[in-house]
């Protein structure tokens, strides 16, 4: 039976500044939950409507009702179980040859897909701007569909990293140099900008070599591209001349 109190507190964690307050968040579902025990993760209490489902060792599993669990869940159609996790700190910058630099990226939806798209190429590390949307937003770890455990998300002020950084650094927009005739090297940074104003112009100061995706349609009407499509696009391009 789940108290009042438990349940204004995993309630709250729907806000960054309660997450930062009790060092929590929520991570929902079974498939992900799963993967936990695996990462750096520490599960601190656990909430299912069927505990067994799981098959956790070394966790605090409580069983709940429907109801109960709809009361917790931050999901229109709520799922299976919910994990209150502890949020680990003092994220450091790690060395890799190509990661993803986000400044100032709002939407949830975004920020999860560029996760999830950064685990399937294999690309370590994400650096967002200090006002780029909290990794640990619940919208974010859901639509990440668990690929958050496997990439490293650090928040940082972007004009200090860039100015101390020894690699060229790529920018996106739409009058940049055509990513089909753009060679990279081994080791570079790849820029996203804000969904709706772009990369502000003091990181744009930065950049190296401004990149964009060809419009090929008739008409060329479409203004611009989702950010996370726009991700996926140049993604696959600079891997498809990756030589494995």
């Amino acid at each position: 039976m789940l108290t009042a109190h438990t349940i204004k507190i995993i309630q709250s964690l729907d806000k960054k500044k309660y997450r930062q307050k009790y060092n929590l968040f929520l991570v929902e579902g079974n498939k992900i939950i799963k993967e936990l025990p695996n990462s750096d993760y520490e599960i601190t209490e656990l909430y299912s409507t069927d505990p067994d489902t799981l098959n956790l060792e070394n966790s605090k599993i409580h069983k709940i009702q429907p109801a109960e669990l709809k009361k917790i869940s931050f999901l229109q159609t709520p799922k299976d179980s919910v994990a209150v996790c502890r949020i680990r700190e003092n994220e450091k910058i790690i060395e890799t040859n190509i990661q993803i630099i986000l400044d100032g990226i709002q939407d949830p939806g975004n920020l999860g897909t560029i996760i999830r798209l950064a685990d399937w190429f294999g690309i370590e590390q994400i650096i967002c701007s200090n006002d780029t949307v909290d990794v640990y937003n619940p919208k974010v770890i859901q639509a990440t569909m668990g690929s958050f455990l496997r990439v490293n998300v650090v928040y940082t002020n972007l004009e200090s990293y860039l100015t101390n950084y020894k690699y060229p650094v790529f920018g996106t927009d739409m009058d940049g140099k055509n990513i089909y005739k753009t060679e990279f090297p081994a080791k570079f940074s790849i820029i996203f900008g804000n969904e709706g104003n772009g990369i502000r112009p003091s990181t744009e100061e930065l950049i190296s070599q401004m990149i964009t995706i060809p419009r090929f349609g008739k008409y060329k009407s479409t203004e611009s591209l989702n950010v996370s499509m726009s991700a996926g696009i140049i993604l696959g391009q600079i891997f498809s001349n990756k030589k494995y």
